[in-house]
């Protein structure tokens, strides 16, 4: 009971969050505009904030795993190279697979990611490990496949797609804590203070802008290709990867970074990048509505069981 306890505790405080951004959504407090300048704000500014400090104060050079990395993206290439195979097996209609494969191997690692993590731990743990071995790949793979497998078959250049990835304010934030982290000297406490104030709005803000994001009508428009990707996301990659994870000796923040990795939520992302790439959009919206209010429940039931095992 304990551990079903600390799984609820955990995951249920997310979920009713996004549940307030959903009513606010649709009581008028909150809208699209506000949705779309929150996520900009949360990506590109709270959130790099929120882990640059996170780098600084964890000692990642003295708590770096090469070992960890190297999973985390030996994992990512893996899930993605056979969840794409089988799409162009199995799917008959073509022009969803991009969408598909997208939102069924494509993770909020970083802005849920980052609130499960300082839920149990207070802050965000081996979770900037895992965005490194994680979230280019993430980014490079979703553009290659979006665009083999577009409508109008559009092609970006490898150039364009390094590009997109080391600008990326994420990846930014995570190397400006590491090139900081190398220099010998401390962050002054004016800088500090004004990053930590940013950075604690990361989390509520991301949070409450999914949660009005929702969609119905749009979200539930393709059920069937919708729940086979909520399943594969949510149950199929736990259930295969993280038996792998324990194998190698992965506890604690480490295996609840792979959990969120490999079991956390379609990100939002996808449906901007499946819309401008000419794939199915409103297919992406449902597997991210389907996923975010499903996760509090895979999520609680996977914590519950590794807490049980003693495993975090």
């Amino acid at each position: 009971m304990d551990a079903l306890i600390f799984s609820l505790n955990t995951t249920m405080p997310i979920f009713l969050l996004m549940i307030l951004g959903y009513i606010l959504k649709q009581i008028g407090l909150i809208n699209d505009e506000f949705i779309r300048i929150s996520n900009k704000i949360n990506f590109k500014i709270t959130l790099p904030c929120l882990l640059f400090l996170d780098i600084l104060d964890a000692e990642i050079a003295k708590n770096f795993d090469l070992r960890f990395v190297l999973f985390c993206a030996v994992v990512t290439s893996i899930v993605f190279w056979t969840i794409w195979g089988l799409a162009k097996v199995f799917i008959k209609d073509k022009s969803i697979i991009g969408a598909f494969v997208q939102a069924a191997y494509r993770s909020s690692a970083a802005i849920l990611g980052v609130a499960l993590i300082e839920n149990i731990y207070g802050d965000s743990g081996m979770v900037p490990l895992m965005i490194i071995g994680a979230v280019p790949l993430f980014n490079i793979y979703a553009v290659l496949v979006l665009s083999k497998e577009s409508a109008e078959a559009e092609e970006r250049s490898w150039g364009q797609t390094i590009k997109n990835v080391i600008t990326n304010p994420i990846i930014l934030g995570i190397l400006a804590g590491l090139i900081y982290t190398a220099l010998p000297i401390g962050l002054p406490t004016i800088a500090r203070t004004t990053l930590s104030n940013l950075a604690r709005t990361a989390t509520p803000l991301a949070v409450l802008a999914i949660g009005g994001s929702f969609e119905g009508r749009k979200a539930l428009a393709k059920i069937k290709p919708t729940m086979v990707a909520a399943v594969i996301k949510l149950a199929v990659l736990p259930a295969v990867f993280l038996p792998f994870a324990v194998a190698m000796g992965f506890t604690g923040s480490k295996l609840v970074a792979i959990m969120i990795m490999l079991g956390s939520p379609t990100t939002p992302s996808c449906y901007i990048m499946a819309k401008n790439m000419k794939n199915d959009g409103e297919l992406t919206a449902s597997v991210i509505m389907v996923t975010t209010v499903l996760s509090a429940f895979s999520l609680t039931t996977i914590l519950y069981i590794l807490r049980t095992m003693g495993l975090v």
